[in-house]
């Protein structure tokens, strides 16, 4: 049963709301008794249009700062990064709530006999059923994508008519609302020369009567009620008001049957690509969702709720991030402030890509194009940044951007503001779409933004004989102590900047053989900077030194495992490839957790992904149950704390990795299954190479599994265990094995 359950409301918490989303349009649904509230978001209404923000000082100081930082004058050198390199505003625009919808029932009075409310992950409709005086009152809500509408259906069971009024409500950051015969609209305008938007309420009816009163849509005697909303800014459009007339003409002209069609039809296509099965006891499923997340332990085993939230994980995906949408943000869509925690932006020295970390595991390629769109904005802006800060050529962005793409320094905060390696990182999504996908055309699309990247790093690393190294840079976000007893953040190559630039400079390199570019000075450049980056190094410790020297850590349990990016999202560092750094990045993970990490959601869903990167299933699921204890809210969201929704998708990521791993060299099946899935099975989960996987396990041991070459030809090798499979398979080939103990 892929669903979510409680036989409570949210009351006033939103944190235990449920999510609805088509990647443009999102509401928080409370499913509150004698009355019901949604809060609402539009992915593009973000508080101000574009600033240009980069401090004119910077260029001028950056040689300073470096020779400040060779010397080993870090106070110094922080507090001129502080004042010539932040930005000018220091903050970039935050993303912004939009409502709320109330609808306030008239003729309901004394207790509520019976309720329940569910999020049907399957269809993706949230429904609450709630019973007074023998009469069962039905709320069914979705977020069409293909029309761009929320759409709500209220009836009752036995037809009993009903009276509701119901209004959208924005406080008071709004211009103008007016109403014609069938609509209540709502108008404003943001920070900027023309920022605006604009939403609007309908609703149709069988029986009974609409009328429109002020802000209200007054519903007498109706038997049944449909309820459409959307909006838009001018993001987009550029008369949203226009806009939203259209979109709610054209929908009332349609039955609310075809409207529901429509969106499981566009929605199933996309959540059915995977099916991931654990054996599980089912009385569980009679347990409602919060009680089930209660009772979680180690000693208590609940699969099913396991694959509850992986696919929970997926319908976020798909209902946040959609072709035609802004990429998942900090929350992904979902967002009740208007100056939310962070800005609710992109932060990009990890959270946007673990957001994006299963897209391609899990088959939902088209859900991580918002983010491509997005990059190539930030290039543009990432241009000029890149000349005015640093006199360099290409282009670079810091460690977050907003809706317009804003590259330059974001807050004041030494250990992670004066970070330049965001780019590099989101340009390793671009290779592994197109590993996963063959899309040759859009590798030929997203190529400029991974050259001029490339070219940045060109001007800017400092080359000596032996070494070249980013100066200044951080290990985001963390602190080291000099054996002075100084504590900085700002250095010369960290270790995940040598990581980083090793991954973007190798595939560009791929990525130019494949486009045939013949760019040969560029090419022979990138080569030589290649050759010159650090390598990793093994410190005191037993572990993987986190800076160019073996520095204590003022804070050893930190959130933010950087040095380990060479073990997940990258293989630079494998069980089977690299066994002695393998073990290194294994003490790294003891030290930190023995020392208070995995505090956070995300970092903690970092961390399963690496124990599932070294093969050891026991840890990552030891891991994933720590996660649903510490760190998830009642709705399933991923809590920081506040609510953060990268630790879910980095959650099914790594849940994705213990069954099976790829790389350019191999891909493993069960390569990290815990004992406490004896019995399972996944169909549709996906390999670099544009290979389909449909395994199935029992007694702990791989039984059978199918392989497809579903993008392109595939001519490489399959391992489970101690056993080899060759696969050779022409694209829309399958190919089938049945694995035996005597093998």
């Amino acid at each position: 049963m892929s669903k979510l359950f409680y036989t409570q409301s949210a009351g006033g918490d939103w944190n235990q709301a449920l999510p609805i989303g088509n990647g443009k349009l999102g509401a928080m649904i409370y499913g509150t008794e004698i009355w019901e509230h949604l809060q609402l978001n539009e992915d593009s209404l973000w508080y101000g249009d574009a600033m240009d923000r980069i401090n004119p000082d910077a260029a001028e100081n950056l040689e300073k700062v470096r020779r400040l930082i060779f010397e080993g004058n870090i106070p110094e050198a922080e507090e001129l990064l502080l004042h010539a390199f932040s930005g000018t505003p220091a903050s970039e625009r935050p993303y912004s709530c939009l409502g709320e919808i109330y609808l306030h029932y008239h003729n309901i009075q004394g207790e509520c006999e019976a309720y329940r409310r569910e999020l049907d992950l399957e269809r993706a409709v949230h429904t609450v059923t709630k019973t007074y005086q023998g009469t069962t009152y039905v709320e069914e809500t979705f977020a069409n994508a293909e029309n761009n509408v929320i759409v709500m259906k209220i009836s009752t069971t036995d037809g009993t008519p009903f009276d509701l009024s119901l209004n959208f409500a924005r406080m008071c950051f709004y211009d103008s609302s007016f109403h014609d015969d069938t609509t209540v609209y709502c108008m404003g305008k943001m920070v900027g020369e023309d920022y605006r938007f604009a939403a609007g309420i309908t609703a149709f009816s069988q029986g009974g009567s609409i009328v429109p009163l002020g802000e209200y849509l007054c519903c007498k005697q109706v038997e049944k009620l449909c309820v459409l909303f959307t909006a838009a800014t001018t993001y987009r459009e550029r008369e949203p008001l226009e806009y939203v007339r259209s979109v709610l003409g054209k929908t009332r002209a349609m039955t609310y049957a075809e409207l529901y069609d429509r969106h499981i039809r566009d929605y199933q296509a996309l959540f059915g690509r995977t099916r991931l099965t654990l054996a599980s006891d089912p009385a569980l499923e009679e347990l409602p969702t919060n009680e089930r997340l209660a009772r979680i332990d180690s000693d208590a085993p609940d699969n099913g709720l396991i694959t509850t939230y992986f696919d929970f994980g997926r319908y976020l995906l798909i209902s946040s991030s959609r072709p035609g949408s802004l990429p998942a943000n900090l929350q992904g869509i979902w967002n009740k402030d208007m100056d939310p925690p962070w800005g609710c932006k992109f932060t990009v020295n990890i959270n946007t890509q673990m957001n994006y970390w299963p897209a391609e595991m899990l088959g939902l390629s088209e859900c991580q194009l918002p983010l491509f769109e997005h990059m190539l904005k930030m290039c543009e802006n990432g241009r000029k940044t890149a000349r005015e800060m640093y006199r360099c050529r290409g282009t670079v962005c810091h460690h977050n951007t907003d809706l317009w793409g804003d590259t330059a320094p974001q807050d004041t905060w030494i250990p992670g503001t004066y970070w330049v390696m965001s780019l590099p990182w989101l340009c390793t999504h671009v290779w592994e779409h197109y590993l996963y996908t063959k899309d040759l055309e859009f590798l030929r699309k997203m190529y400029p933004v991974v050259k001029e990247s490339v070219l940045f790093f060109h001007d800017f690393l400092i080359e000596t004989e032996d070494e070249a190294l980013i100066c200044p840079s951080v290990s985001p976000e963390n602190t080291y102590i000099l054996p002075s007893g100084v504590e900085g953040s700002v250095c010369a190559g960290s270790t995940m900047d040598n990581e980083i630039l090793r991954d973007h400079f190798t595939q560009f390199l791929e990525m130019a053989s494949l486009l045939e570019d013949d760019d040969f000075p560029f090419i022979l450049r990138t080569r030589e900077l290649l050759a010159k980056l650090p390598p990793l190094k093994i410190g005191s410790f037993g572990q993987i030194m986190e800076w160019r020297e073996d520095y204590k850590e003022k804070d050893p349990g930190h959130r933010h495992i950087s040095h380990l990016y060479a073990l997940h999202p990258s293989s630079q560092i494998t069980v089977d490839g690299t066994p002695e750094l393998a073990e290194a990045a294994s003490v790294t993970l003891r030290r930190r957790l023995a020392h208070g990490g995995g505090h956070t959601g995300w970092s903690r869903a970092w961390i399963m992904n690496m124990y599932a990167r070294l093969w050891d299933g026991e840890k990552t699921y030891e891991n994933l149950l720590e996660l649903f204890k510490r760190s998830t809210l009642g709705n399933l969201f991923d809590n920081h704390p506040p609510f953060q929704i990268d630790g879910n998708f980095g959650s099914v990521a790594a849940i994705g990795e213990m069954l099976l791993q790829s790389n350019s060299n191999r891909i493993v099946l069960l390569p990290a299954l815990p004992k406490e899935w004896p019995e399972g099975k996944i169909d549709g989960i996906y390999a670099r190479g544009g290979v389909r996987f449909r395994l199935s396990w029992k007694d702990g041991k791989l039984q059978a599994f199918t392989a497809k070459a579903v993008y392109a030809d595939f001519h490489e090798t399959v391992q489970y265990g101690e056993k080899f499979f060759k696969l050779d398979m022409q694209q829309g080939e399958e190919a089938s094995f049945e694995i035996y103990e005597d093998e």
